[in-house]
């Protein structure tokens, strides 16, 4: 009896473990803990299809406030993550080498760190060296905000938003270095 006690404890341990190591539906988040999970398939919209992206301003995890606004006549590359994101790791290196590599078209890259602990999220950051920053959004207020955009439960989750502020193309899931660069240089090439 005790040894398959012992069993299951170790079972039921490493389940634990390897759910903290990428599975979002294991980690403690506050209201619903269900996640989407999308294919990265980037979704350029027409002139005619965009919608205003939302006013959204916070604090970036290095405490330093940060607006949308801010960017405003430039093409913004939003991009929702969390340490706890298995794909958001993944995903982090294509980021970067996009943001450097658009970023004398006029292209801002801007993250927004999802129902997080700070700590942890300084640490991925730390490791990862995106150079752009990121908003702290523990409570979710952010991604809320982008309600019928982007599902708050889809993480990661990348926006680009055009110059005129409006979200031109939409990504669900890990995103490809070719989709997004296209994405980002086709809406950067429209004046």
């Amino acid at each position: 009896m005790f040894a398959k006690s012992r069993a299951l404890t170790a079972v039921l341990l490493m389940a634990v473990l390897a759910g903290c190591a990428g599975n979002p539906s294991a980690q403690p988040q506050s209201g619903d803990t269900r996640f989407v999970a999308g294919d990265g398939a980037v979704q350029v919209f027409t002139a005619g299809e965009r919608k205003a992206a939302p006013a959204i301003e916070g604090e970036t995890l290095e405490g330093r406030r940060a607006r949308l606004a801010d960017h405003k006549g430039q093409v913004v590359v939003l991009n929702f993550w969390a340490s706890w994101c298995g794909p958001c790791r993944s995903e982090a290196p294509v980021l970067k080498d996009v943001a450097e590599k658009t970023k004398a078209r006029g292209v801002t890259f801007l993250g927004v760190d999802f129902k997080d602990d700070r700590a942890q999220a300084l640490a991925f950051q730390r490791t990862q060296k995106p150079g752009y920053p990121s908003l702290f959004d523990q409570p979710g207020k952010v991604a809320l905000a982008f309600h019928g955009m982007v599902n708050p439960a889809a993480i990661p989750s990348t926006l680009v938003i055009d110059r005129q502020g409006r979200v031109a193309a939409r990504a669900l899931g890990e995103v490809k270095y070719s989709d997004l660069m296209d994405a980002v240089t086709k809406v950067s090439d429209e004046r």
